[in-house]
């Protein structure tokens, strides 16, 4: 019999490589490609372009001369940014400020994911960098210090490291969030190093406007309006980031597009060419949609959101690749934490939706307390691929019409296009 094989980016951190799934040949494969799927990497001249032309800002190294001591924050292993191409950069600025290495350290903005090994950390920062600077996890729930409250009644708690010094940098990744609409800017600050009273209350806030009938401003893309991007931008304004860097990604996770300057600015940048590059166009008439977890791979429940949406006009099975070695993030506010022991705000994803008939979660690594937070009634967990097929062609055994998505921790589905 023939097969239609359909290759995915895999396992990012992890030997990135290539997933083969394998369909019968008379199944209809639509590939849900993103925008700026094949959008080229960045080249060292074009990475060496931002930082000479910040946004609303002076060039890093002017911001440095003078200063004492140097906090450099990057995003965590849950988000695809290659902080080590970055910081080569961000380092000959400091040398030209005549910035002493040892007046330099890094932070991880982790927020309220667990803490990382050395092994995470060679992987985000490269070898060199932790033979050469100090490089520490941040703590939620010790050693914060108070810094001023956002417009929306956030106590911004931060890392007390972070707000000993006199320099503050962060490098991240805008891509596209559930919550605040696109990730990067000042969210390095909160949730990255603030404190688990000022994280759980700007989480509030998602809350408290869905109850005021305001959930409109949140959610995948709408960051303009968006309350909680305000707070984060506020937040990195109070605790001081000086400097940003942020870049886009392509279909594969690598950076594409570069933004520095002054954190909001350049967030506000970042973001509005976001809006079209992570766009992905619907599939009509859908009958199974398979929804691959890439860059935020151990976050992977995130895929949710556009596999639901792309069967809503027909019904049809959601297929979810949840494929990291590492297992899935550990989320100290809303994870499981024992049969009855939850993170603050702790929610099971455990609705029912009429138009879906089952949700399949292909993922090697399956792990009980997952299946505690992702707990739709029905969900078939399974290991191999073949036993996915399995299930569909019970289903679906004349053929199907197969939406399949690279990545659905970055992308959303552009309402009313086709």
């Amino acid at each position: 019999m023939t097969v239609k094989r359909v290759r995915l980016p895999h396992r990012i951190w992890h030997g990135a490589g290539t997933l083969e799934l394998d369909f019968p040949g008379n199944w209809d494969i639509v590939h849900c490609r993103m925008a700026g799927h094949d959008c080229p990497p960045l080249t060292p001249k074009q990475i060496a372009a931002g930082f000479a032309s910040p946004i609303g800002s002076p060039r890093l190294h002017e911001l440095a001369r003078g200063k004492r001591q140097v906090a450099i924050l990057f995003d965590d292993i849950s988000r695809p940014t290659p902080v080590k191409d970055l910081l080569p950069f961000v380092l000959a600025e400091l040398k030209e400020a005549g910035i002493a290495e040892q007046a330099i350290r890094f932070i991880c903005s982790s927020g309220c994911h667990g803490a990382h090994s050395y092994e995470d950390f060679v992987k985000k920062l490269g070898q060199d960098i932790l033979d050469r600077f100090p490089v520490y996890n941040h703590n939620i729930y010790e050693n914060c210090t108070y810094a001023g409250t956002t417009s929306q009644g956030t106590e911004l708690y931060v890392n007390s490291e972070v707000m000993s010094c006199d320099l503050k940098i962060g490098i991240g990744s805008v891509i596209t969030h559930p919550q605040t609409g696109f990730g990067g800017g000042g969210k390095i600050i909160l949730p990255g190093v603030a404190a688990i009273d000022s994280i759980e209350a700007y989480h509030r806030l998602e809350y408290k406007y869905r109850e005021d009938g305001k959930g409109n401003l949140l959610g995948m893309s709408n960051y303009q309006d968006n309350p909680m991007a305000r707070d984060f931008n506020e937040a990195a304004g109070i605790a001081g980031l000086d400097f940003k860097v942020d870049v886009l990604v392509n279909g594969n996770g690598l950076p594409c597009a570069i933004y520095c300057g002054n954190p909001e600015r350049e967030y506000q940048a970042a973001a509005g060419d976001a809006l079209a590059h992570y766009a992905t166009k619907p599939a009509p008439g859908t009958d199974v949609a398979v929804v691959n977890n890439y860059c935020k791979g151990n976050e992977a429940i995130i895929g949710l959101i556009i596999g639901i949406t792309l069967l809503v006009e027909k019904g049809g099975d959601l297929v979810l690749v949840m494929d990291c070695p590492a297992g899935q993030v550990v989320h100290h506010l809303i994870g499981s934490f024992g049969k009855s022991v939850r993170g603050r705000q702790f929610q099971a994803v455990n609705f029912s939706l009429p138009w879906i008939k089952r949700v399949i979660v292909l993922c090697p690594q399956f792990e009980h307390s997952m299946a505690d937070w992702l707990c739709i009634p029905g969900t078939k967990w399974v290991k191999r691929w073949q036993d996915v097929m399995e299930i569909l062609e019970e289903d679906f055994p004349s053929g199907a019409k197969a939406a399949i998505v690279p990545d659905g921790t970055i992308q959303y589905l552009v309402p009313g296009k086709s």
